[in-house]
Formats: structure tokens, sequence, C-alpha cells
């Protein structure tokens, strides 16, 4: 299972990690976060190393629908919700000055971005306060957004009875902005390593990068691996993991040119591909939905065939061609979290927290940490940086990371009552499939993939959560902080920084 942009992928050299070397700065994660910082400070003269455990943009960044878009859903009028407006202007600027990093970036690198008009759309009456809420949250906060008119909504590309807009947005193929950040980043002078295993970051007596291979030695450390690798400051505590998936098809009729993203259940992401902002010369489609915790769905495979069977009888595609899913964080405080960890005496950066719209939040993400590396003052520095830096927990903040911190409690209660429930021996999962069970009092997870049968402990390493079998990307996801492991136990991303024990 891949996405859709990788389909035709050119890996950027990287190369091998000498130990002991030193650096000024250390960037921990190829996706845009780590690159766009990477590439920054390197253009600006700075010796930048950046190490990624697997390939460039492998996870989130690589696997997202490709739309750059201060129009964000139902994101303003949730901030809103919760907070004051000069907070919420702070986040429409901060996204406004990484869209225009983006496609500033794009066009400096020869990478094709398309315009396009973003729509929040509902499907049914409950979508229709939504999308008015959507539309007063951002006006107050400065973006020229526009009520969809009756001779529009009957020609959009979707179902949809009512919707606010926004003109001139952006497409673009995201791995290939990312592989040609890559490129840059390396012709300016910076150093690439790619397929080398960060095991952990130290701040003392000096910033060190320990990786499998030896370590790094640096002044300062940027953490940009979707969640912090590291437990300073318990950002897993105050970010919840959400999993979404994709399917992309081809097309048997024109469609509007635009961005969709329903207000309202279930979610519904639209967007066609043309040549110039898509991997191929064939006009395509991207529909992305099924938005869950990690580790917390009945079936993830079930999930995104509802998505696809939907997409097949509502709108003019034709062949199935790619399916995908990914992976992003949302803050219980609604603002991502950007700057010096806590407790790193100012050596390590981080970002995260970006709700599934990256491709906007990351560069901005960049934009300050570039800023801070380069020690520039704050007189000097974009409002939006101070704002949002040193904002203050809201009443709404505390009680949406209760519920959630709940959930997470609930979780954990009812994935070790359930291994409890069923002991080994059991029968033999079918390709594909995976189960739980108890052996010696301990959560055991036996699956079938690529016709081998595999035992791990399905106790998370990060916290002791039991794990969850993810039926359609095969994998062990931790419905906790959202960790996940492969099969045979690798670690694939989260809080937690080993794999899992294998079980003979």
């Amino acid at each position: 299972m891949s996405s859709l942009w990788k389909q035709h992928l050119s890996e950027s050299p990287g190369i091998p990690v000498t130990p002991g070397s030193r650096h000024e700065v250390v960037v921990v994660g190829a996706g845009l976060t780590g690159l766009a910082t990477a590439y920054e400070l390197a253009r600006s003269g700075v010796d930048v190393a950046l190490v990624e455990r697997g390939g460039v943009g492998q996870l989130a960044s690589g696997s997202n629908t490709g739309k750059v878009s201060l129009l964000q859903g139902t994101t303003l009028s949730s901030l809103r919700s919760g907070h004051p407006a000069s907070l919420v202007r702070a986040y429409v600027e901060a996204n406004r000055d990484g869209f225009a990093w983006m496609t500033d970036t794009a066009d400096r690198l020869g990478v094709p971005l398309t315009s396009r008009t973003a729509y929040t759309y509902a499907q049914g009456d409950e979508g229709r306060r939504s999308v008015v809420k959507e539309y007063d949250a951002a006006r107050e906060a400065g973006l020229a957004v526009r009520l969809v008119d009756d001779a529009e909504l009957r020609e959009a590309a979707v179902p949809m009875v009512a919707a606010v807009a926004l003109d001139d947005q952006r497409a673009v193929d995201p791995m290939q902005l990312l592989a040609a950040l890559a490129d840059a980043f390396v012709a300016a002078g910076g150093t690439l390593h790619l397929g080398v295993h960060v095991r952990g970051v130290k701040v003392f007596p000096e910033p060190r990068v320990e990786t499998d291979l030896g370590p790094l030695l640096a002044s300062q450390v940027v953490v940009a691996t979707g969640i912090p690798i590291l437990d300073r400051g318990l950002y897993w505590a105050k970010v919840s993991g959400m999993r979404s998936a994709c399917v992309s098809f081809t097309l048997t009729a024109p469609l509007p040119d635009g961005m969709y993203l329903s207000a309202d259940e279930p979610t519904r992401s639209v967007r066609t591909i043309l040549p110039g902002d898509g991997p191929s010369d064939v006009a395509q489609i991207v529909v992305g939905g099924a938005g869950h915790p990690v580790g917390r769905a009945a079936s993830e495979r079930a999930m995104l065939d509802e998505l696809s069977q939907w997409a097949q009888q509502t709108l003019p595609v034709g062949e199935e061609t790619h399916r995908w899913s990914a992976q992003d964080y949302v803050s219980h405080n609604r603002i991502p979290f950007i700057g010096a960890m806590p407790r790193s005496l100012g050596r390590v950066r981080f970002a995260t927290g970006y709700a599934k719209w990256g491709l906007t939040n990351a560069p901005a993400a960049a934009l300050r940490i570039v800023s801070e590396l380069r020690g520039e003052s704050w007189r000097d520095r974009p409002r939006w940086m101070t704002q949002i830096g040193t904002r203050l927990t809201m009443p709404a903040d505390i009680a949406q990371g209760a519920v959630e911190n709940a959930k997470v409690g609930l979780a954990a209660a009812k994935g070790w009552a359930a291994a409890e429930a069923e002991a080994v021996p059991v029968p033999q999962p079918a390709e594909g499939e995976g189960v739980v069970a108890q052996r010696g009092g301990r959560p055991v997870g036996i699956s079938t993939t690529g016709g081998e049968t595999r035992a791990v402990s399905a106790v998370c390493p990060h916290l002791g959560g039991v794990l969850e079998w993810n039926d359609l990307e095969c994998t062990w996801d931790c419905p906790l902080h959202a960790s996940r492991f492969t099969a045979s136990g690798e670690r694939i991303e989260g809080p937690a920084s080993r794999g899992l024990r294998r079980v003979d």
C-alpha cells in the first residue's frame, strides 16, 4: 500500500554517517518540517546535517492530499470557539507565511503548483451551520472567503447544500516538492543521512544525536518527527494521533478543479489532480476520509472500502489506482506546538500538532525555528511567532485535554481486558490478519503477513498500552499515544523509542 505521489519516486542520495562528526545543527526527520528547516539554514550558510530513519517524505509529508490552503475545513471556527480572535488571526498569519514560503520555494525549485478554489462544504443541515460558523471565523481572521451561491453549488464536483470558498489556493504533488527540497538542501552544502535510526538526543554536556551508527554532535538539534521522539515536555499527552486514508482513481469525465472538504460527518475530502500538479499526465482524483484515532477502529480496511464505495457511487471515477493512509497529530489546545523543548537548555527545538494541515503549518514552524536559531530578535520576527509562542492555556483546552486523556485511560483498560480474555494457543491468523492473546499473563500479538506467522509482544514499549491490529496496513497500533509497529515488531512512528520484542 503506497501513496499515489510515490509511484515514480526518485530517492535523493544520502551519504553514510561518520560517527562523532560535528555540525552546527542536526535535524531529525526528512518530512516537510525537517527539510524546510534544514534547507533554509543551509541557504544561509549554516552547517546542517539531516538524519532520517527511512526515506524522504516517508510518512505524513509524502502521504497527504497535496492541498496548500488557508481554508482548512472547520479549523478556524473550532479555534474561535475556545480562543480569542487575536490567537485565531495569529494562526492564520502563520499559515499565510507558510503558504507564501510554499509558493516562493516551489517557484524557485521549479515545482509546479496549480491555483484552485478551496471549499468547506455541507452535506446536510448540520453542516450548513458549520459552514456559516467557518465563514464568520475566517472573515474575522482576515481571510477573503465567500459564501457559495446556488449556481456554483450545482456545478461543484461533489453534492453539497452550502459552502464557504476561498479562491486562489494551491495544489501540489508533495513528493515532487520534498524531493526537490532534499536536492536543493544538498546543493546548498547540507549533509543528508538516510536510513539512519535515531535512538535519542542528549543535551548535556553538549547536544548529541544518538544513532544506530554512532553519535552526531551539534550546537543545536531540531526534532521534526511528527511527534517528538523525546519525552521532555510530555507532548505525547498533549496531542492525539489521528489516522486518515486516501484512495485515488482515474476520471471518466472532467470535474471542476476545486479542493473540497466536508464540514459534517462522515468526512469527505476531494481534489482533482491535473497533469501539472501530479505524478503523471493522466487526470485523476484523490478522495480522503476514514479519519479515526490511532488504534481505535474496528476495521481500517472496512472504513477505506466504504470511502471507495462512496466515491464510485458519487463521482465519475474509473479505475482505483492507489490506496494509502497517513498519521498526524492534533494538539489538545488546537494550536501547533513550535519552539524550544522544555528541559533542553534551549538546545533542542521541535514542532508538532498540525492537525492534518502540514503543508502550511510545517513551513511556518520551520520559519520560526530558523528565526530562533539565527538569533533574530523578537522585534524583527512576525508578530504571530510571539502570539503563538506565548499563548495561555484556555478553559476549553483543559477540558479537551481531560476528555482525550480519559479516552486514553479507557483504551488502556479495554486493551488489557481483551488480552486477558483469550489465551494462547489460538488459531493461526489468516493472511493479513492479527490477534492479541495472552501468554504467561502478558499480551502477545500474532499475525500472518507475506505467508509468515509471527508473534511479538503486544505491549507498547512507550507506556504499556495493549496494541491493536491494523488490518489495512498490517501493523500493530497503540491506542494510547499512537506509536505504530510492523508485523515483525519494528518501530514505524510515534513516541515509542524502540520496537517490539519477538516472542518464540
